[in-house]
């Protein structure tokens, strides 16, 4: 035994004959000790401590993690009462053990999959491609993507079942009152960042000026449509009404003007004079869908039990849809590789990107990641003093396969699976906040089509005031706003952009040759700006949530409140 234990023990006997109740803690100064009872407690407790640590000092075992701990001790008329509370100190251990590399590659490797088959699928298309002189043909390259196709066919088969009764089952659940907010949030954010983008890339393309020159050496590719400006921003209240639902589950309004037939002598006539057609494309009127999904969930949510059976039927099909999804994403490594190994092969030639459409393709490029890489992540952490990183590299499957399809809609389905399962946001907010966002929010598509007005107006010479330019970034929003989240729709709105600077439609066949690649990039930065978007909803809102719970509308509690905690998300805490 040594000196020091030899005088705990002979304070603990001296202690023992006290009978005085006392409750005291470490730390008592010990040049204050008298006599008494409970300086002589003060003492012990204090030799205690200093006799834990020697003893911890002076192991040969002892492990990298200290605890040190504080003792309370509580008199009674019975006898003494000992309280031990550790607190743990603890210092970062990193270790390169083969388990740790197997769970590490267990937790990740979907996305590692992901990844491969996107360098898959370039090797692959590049040495296709250069393995005979001869070009491959539609028939051969659509071979090629076939497994791809029937990926992104499944894919697009959940959009419907998925946004539909996400929204109800988002919506009937929540109070009205918070669903007014969730969705003011929502839209606040969308349209601040839309207009940020559209800022950005008008400032880019001013100072890097990429139409400098004229059109010679631009390959025009495509054809030119004939719209009409006011038409086109009608259209969007159209299909924001359907007037049958199972139609705009596969079709869109479209109005066309048609030329009249005129005569020899005949003048012609202005576009407003034009005949008016009412026209439907075989496209997924998704903006129709969400506008009827919204009504019917607040109409569910204001029923109450009434309404119950009906939420708990859309509540189920979105958690089937959500298996589905699960189901699904694991064969998507293998869909991407072969969707882009036929668009490495489709691709007509890589030195399109060397002259000054390469210019044009970098400005967008640039700001594209500006916008995704700097704008939003530095917005998320102003107004949630989080950092941004793990929720951005917990979303890595989203981007990839938006890349892939360049569909914001056909990665919905993906999109929730990430927010939900890796980032744990509370899925009120996610099936509220997603199909608005792939509706409504579109940065990528304002940037490139704020960028491509310029870039045209400049290979043609045209000097622009500010007041134009202000009046294309007012519509570069509006028309982002309504293009609908399928592969290539910003060509049908870059139509109005040009139209309010007095650029004839046919100017849009200029940068068609590098549209499908800039596709894919601004679909990936929607889904971006969408899924960001759901993490700061719902950090916004998490004190509404929890105060909600996680009530029905039968009033059942589906989980305790305060489960629903951004700690899961693994963020850094500023």
């Amino acid at each position: 035994m040594t000196p020091l234990d030899q005088v705990l023990q002979e304070e603990e006997s001296l202690l023992e004959k006290g009978k005085a109740p006392l409750v005291t803690s470490a730390g008592v100064n010990r040049d204050q000790a008298d006599q008494s009872l409970k300086d002589r407690e003060s003492r012990l407790n204090w030799r205690r401590a200093v006799a834990r640590v020697c003893r911890k000092r002076d192991s040969p075992n002892r492990d990298v993690s200290s605890s040190q701990q504080q003792q309370t001790v509580v008199w009674s008329s019975d006898g003494r009462t000992t309280t031990t509370t550790p607190t743990t100190m603890s210092r970062p251990r990193f270790s390169c053990n083969p388990q740790n590399f197997k769970n590490a590659i267990r937790n990740n490797l979907l996305p590692i999959l992901t990844i491969s088959g996107v360098s898959g699928g370039v090797i692959l298309g590049l040495i296709l491609r250069y393995s005979r002189d001869t070009p491959w043909t539609k028939r051969e390259i659509m071979y090629v993507g076939y497994v791809g196709e029937l990926f992104l066919r499944a894919l697009k088969a959940l959009i419907i079942p998925l946004i539909v009764s996400s929204l109800v089952s988002a919506i009937g659940s929540l109070d009205l009152s918070l669903s007014k907010k969730i969705g003011l949030r929502a839209v606040g954010y969308y349209m601040t960042t839309t207009v940020l983008a559209v800022i950005l890339g008008i400032i880019l393309v001013v100072t890097i000026h990429p139409g400098k020159g004229n059109d010679e050496g631009i390959t025009k590719a495509g054809e030119g449509r004939t719209v009409y400006t006011p038409d086109l921003l009608m259209d969007l209240p159209r299909n924001l009404f359907p007037p049958n639902l199972i139609q705009a589950c596969f079709e869109t309004h479209k109005t066309a003007i048609v030329e009249p037939k005129l005569e020899e002598n005949d003048t012609q006539l202005p576009k407003a004079e034009w005949d008016i057609v009412m026209e439907h494309t075989r496209a997924l009127n998704i903006m129709g869908l969400v506008s009827f999904a919204t009504v019917l969930g607040l109409a569910l949510a204001k029923l109450g039990p009434k309404g119950k059976p009906l939420l708990d039927f859309f509540q189920s099909l979105s958690d089937a849809s959500m298996v589905i999804t699960s189901w699904l994403i694991w064969i998507s490594p293998v869909g991407i590789l072969f969707l882009v190994a036929s668009m490495m092969i489709e691709m007509e030639d890589f030195s399109v990107m060397l002259g000054q459409l390469g210019m044009y393709f970098g400005t967008v490029v640039l700001g594209i990641f500006i916008h995704g890489l700097v704008v939003l992540p530095l917005l998320y952490t102003v107004l949630t003093r989080k950092l941004p990183f793990r929720f951005l590299a917990n979303m890595t499957q989203a981007y990839i396969t938006a890349f892939a399809t360049a569909s914001s809609s056909g990665t919905l389905p993906v999109t929730f699976q990430c927010l939900e399962e890796k980032n744990h946001i509370d899925t009120r907010v996610t099936r509220f906040v997603i199909p608005i966002g792939a509706t409504i929010n579109m940065d990528g598509t304002a940037l490139y089509e704020a960028v491509a007005a310029i870039f045209i107006a400049q290979v043609r010479g045209m000097p622009l005031t500010i007041g134009q330019i202000v009046a294309i970034s007012i519509t570069a929003t509006a028309a982002a706003i309504g293009a609908a989240g399928i592969p290539q729709a910003g060509l049908v709105t870059m139509v109005m952009v040009l139209d309010v600077v007095g650029l004839p439609p046919e100017d849009m066949t200029l940068i068609i040759a590098v549209d499908w690649l800039l596709d894919r990039f601004r679909t990936m930065i929607n889904v971006l700006g969408d899924s960001i978007g759901a993490g700061l909803v719902y950090e916004l809102s998490k004190k509404e949530l929890e105060r909600l719970g996680s009530v029905n509308v039968n009033g059942d509690v589906e989980r305790p409140s305060n489960e629903i905690g951004m700690d899961a998300v693994e963020s850094s805490k500023m």
